[in-house]
């Protein structure tokens, strides 16, 4: 499915109803959007709040565990050397 939606002075857009229903947004009270830059394009993906006292301390250990490995690589890695 293709759109072309109107982006208001504010930054704001809205989404069709078929589109928020499809996504599941519709009925819930106060919907979230996750948007990803991706090649030059946004990536919109349906979220949801979780209080963290919700998410098993197991679950946050992983999260955290696979957070950190991935600053250590990227701290890692070398820097781009500058063109001067």
């Amino acid at each position: 499915m293709t759109l072309t939606l109107p982006i208001s002075k504010r930054g704001g857009l809205t989404l069709p109803p078929s589109l928020r229903r499809k996504l599941g947004l519709d009925g819930i009270d106060s919907p979230l959007v996750i948007v990803e830059e991706r090649d030059g394009g946004l990536f919109l993906q349906a979220a949801a709040a979780v209080p963290v006292r919700d998410i098993p301390r197991e679950k946050l250990a992983r999260w955290i565990a696979r957070d950190e490995a991935e600053m250590a690589a990227f701290v890692g890695k070398p820097k781009a050397k500058s063109k001067k």
